[in-house]
């Protein structure tokens, strides 16, 4: 089966999720990134790898941080934006997906970046353009239902990479709501892509998927056995909008079995590093003097975001 996000040369053409990444392509991605972090410094912070293209970023679901990092890195490439208006747009009266995405073709778009509610959107618009000839169109998954988030995956990769340098040793966990988080899946993937020594998936029983296990992780429901020698520590926001029912008896009860605290960091390794996807909830999965603290790097990740998101998007443009 021909994998979908590369084309027929073996480059990668959409960004749909790290699960059939390439090792190849996603070091390419990393070291691709590397040159763009320098750019952000520049008094001038452009590049003109993207001229004369025009980005849609189509967010049919609230965000923020993720919307606002691809629009910098897409306008650093000089690359022309536009955003759509989903709440006022014809998918709210009644369009279908594909004849927005076929409107929107028809005006000359040459990449959608996508954030949907619905497991599946991007894919499904990418094999869409791939039925109607219009592969020189490109598609990146910022972000659908559970499934995925691949550049936050991606960033989280060169995050790892950039403080511990190698994979081979490190023992990660990542820590929460594993069972609604598409960053858990897309980190998880990633990770054994590049061959990490241990990953451990941490959470009460309600919030891991039930074949957790044939994921490749060591599942832990105490969260002091789970962070115990680690080299790294992914926590996660609990995805209340994604809950059906009453998963957990309240946020502060969470926050006193799985909060991470400096007394259940000091477990971990001396210079584990500590991460979040964002936005964090204060008091509820992390607490401020860990967030604060010389072992977080959560900042650091927004930055690497941009410069991961110019590479993606640079590379998809490049073929």
């Amino acid at each position: 089966m021909l994998n979908p996000q590369l084309n027929a040369n073996g480059k990668l053409n959409h960004l749909l999720s790290t699960e059939s990444l390439p090792r190849e392509v996603m070091t390419h991605i990393l070291d691709t990134a590397s040159s763009f972090l320098e750019v952000s410094d520049r008094d001038v912070k452009k590049v003109p790898l993207l001229r004369g293209k025009s980005v849609f970023n189509l967010f049919f679901e609230n965000s923020t941080r993720t919307r606002t990092t691809f629009e910098i890195a897409a306008k650093r490439l000089s690359a022309d934006v536009i955003n759509l208006d989903v709440g006022r747009s014809s998918t709210a009266k009644g369009e279908t997906l594909l004849d927005t995405i076929d409107n929107l073709v028809a005006m000359h778009a040459d990449m959608f970046v996508v954030r949907h509610a619905s497991s599946g959107a991007p894919h499904l618009i990418a094999e869409h353009l791939r039925r109607i000839g219009r592969e020189d169109v490109h598609v990146v998954n910022a972000g659908d239902g559970r499934h995925a988030h691949p550049t936050q995956g991606l960033l989280d990769m060169y995050t790892i990479r950039h403080f511990k340098r190698d994979f081979s040793g490190l023992k990660v966990a990542i820590v929460g709501d594993i069972l609604h988080s598409r960053v858990a899946r897309s980190d998880i993937f990633a990770l054994a892509t590049l061959e990490t020594g241990e990953v451990r998936a941490v959470g009460p029983q309600t919030l891991l998927p039930s074949a957790i296990g044939r994921m490749g992780v060591r599942v832990f429901n105490d969260l002091r056995e789970g962070i115990r020698d680690c080299d790294v520590v992914i926590m996660l926001r609990l995805q209340n909008e994604r809950m059906n029912g009453a998963l957990l008896p309240s946020a502060g009860e969470y926050f006193n079995c799985y909060g991470l605290t400096p007394e259940i960091l000091a477990l971990a390794r001396p210079d584990a590093i500590v991460m979040h996807p964002g936005p964090m909830n204060r008091g509820v999965e992390i607490d401020s003097l860990v967030a604060d603290g010389r072992q977080a790097v959560i900042l650091s990740q927004v930055t690497f975001g941009i410069a991961v998101r110019m590479a993606v998007m640079s590379i998809l443009a490049g073929n």
